[in-house]
């Protein structure tokens, strides 16, 4: 059916019509060759078609020559994708899970990030999550954390997608096995803030795609991230030469920068951590990576709140590390030659129904610069709070003082939730 209209819609030549035009054509050429006469007229031989089997081998795909666009092609963030994985999906639950080595590495590539988005401007970053969503499940609320994941994402070239304990039906209708088969069936990354840590770990169990601890109720691997490229920045000279800067593929300078010349180890090596406040997640993921990472932890709790986890303590004498960790009632006794001064909230979210009971047994234990420097520590202390804070836990004196980090540290969130996103959401693909 298809022939006939095909007929009837073209109108080929007459004989006639046809003869002159091919004559007038052969009269233009010839007559353009300078010196030339014209040719006798011939009747042009038809073209020799090839046999069969030549016309075959001709058309195989291996005697085409490789085309240069496609033997040459390099995608625009090939480190990136030289360095993807494939296979089960890493997870990021707790740095103990972590060696001293990649502790520090994660900690250089969240510097390499920080210098280069703040010298060399956003375009100066590898799309790492270009394509790629990530799920943020939080069921607890959330400042820094949402706030870092999110910007995190989206400097990443990625979609973050927030989802809240009011818009799905993580744990309520539905199981975590089931949420998270079907959420990282669609996505490409999962980050959870949970309540209990085995929720952390069921969603990392079912998961087919990495998932990122943003907190549970035993620990807080990103928060600590955090302090420690804090912790680096404060005891380090980081002066990176500007001709770094002007490289054609400055991502890539930088980072060799960063690596080459920032000693993590040598930054918190010998350092004394005290902590004064309750044994919560901050400081269980405290004293599971800084002893590893040369560092010393006094832990001042009060009597009741003092009880490490067995989980916790049991990575401790896993990595044979319980020497350098002290744990007291006395907060003059932690604060003792003390480098660093650590404190939380006296109350979690959870416990506000015990707070009469928890402000009465933390009597004694507010910071102030007369508990911190009459306690001995170190001249030049340094406070950390991983926020929000409350009046009780610290006084303003120090917690606004010169010698507060609280707000860097606060912003370190962001460049090491980009560390953590582009090392294990970027660089690991499906199998």
């Amino acid at each position: 059916m298809v022939l006939p209209a095909l007929r009837s819609a073209t109108r080929l030549p007459a004989p006639a019509a046809l003869s002159r035009t091919l004559a007038r054509t052969a009269a233009y050429s010839t007559a353009n060759i300078p010196g030339g006469a014209p040719a006798p007229k011939a009747k042009a031989a038809a073209p020799a078609r090839p046999a069969p089997a030549a016309a075959a081998a001709a058309a195989s795909p291996a005697a085409r020559a490789p085309r240069q666009r496609q033997q040459n092609f390099k995608p625009a963030n090939r480190y990136r994708e030289d360095e993807r994985r494939a296979g089960a999906p890493p997870h990021f639950i707790t740095l103990a899970d972590l060696t001293p080595a990649e502790i520090e590495k994660l900690v250089r590539e969240a510097l390499a990030f920080k210098l280069l988005l703040k010298r060399a401007g956003p375009n100066s970053v590898v799309q790492s999550l270009k394509n790629r969503s990530t799920a943020l499940i939080f069921s607890k609320r959330s400042t820094r954390t949402r706030v870092a994941s999110e910007t995190s994402a989206i400097t990443l070239g990625g979609t973050p997608m927030f989802l809240g304990s009011q818009d799905i039906q993580l744990g309520v209708n539905e199981t975590l096995e089931d949420s998270a088969r079907v959420i990282s069936s669609m996505v490409d990354g999962i980050m959870a803030r949970v309540g209990a840590h085995s929720e952390i770990e069921t969603l990392a169990q079912y998961s087919a795609v990495p998932v990122v601890n943003a907190l549970s109720d035993l620990y807080h691997p990103t928060q600590i991230l955090a302090d420690i490229l804090t912790l680096v920045e404060t005891y380090s000279t980081i002066k990176v030469p500007e001709e770094v800067f002007n490289e054609p593929k400055v991502h890539t300078a930088v980072r060799k920068w960063v690596h080459d010349n920032v000693d993590v180890g040598a930054a918190l090596k010998d350092k004394k951590v005290a902590w004064v406040g309750d044994t919560n997640n901050i400081i269980n993921e405290i004293i599971v990576t800084l002893p590893r990472l040369g560092s010393t932890v006094s832990v001042a709790s009060p009597k009741g709140y003092d009880k490490v986890d067995p989980r916790v303590w049991e990575r401790i004498t896993s990595a044979g590390t319980e020497s350098k960790i002290q744990l007291t009632n006395s907060p003059a006794e932690a604060l003792k030659d003390a480098d660093v001064v650590v404190t939380d909230t006296w109350i979690s979210m959870g416990q506000e129904d015990e707070k009469a009971a928890r402000i009465a047994a933390f009597a004694g234990y507010q910071l102030t610069n007369e508990l911190i420097t009459g306690s001995g520590a170190k001249p030049d202390w340094k406070f950390l709070h991983c926020l929000p804070r409350k009046q009780e836990e610290v006084n303003d004196e120090v917690f606004y003082g010169d010698r507060s980090l609280v707000f860097p540290e606060a912003e370190n969130r962001k460049w090491t939730i980009m560390a953590v996103f582009d090392a294990y959401f970027g660089r690991w693909h499906r199998a």
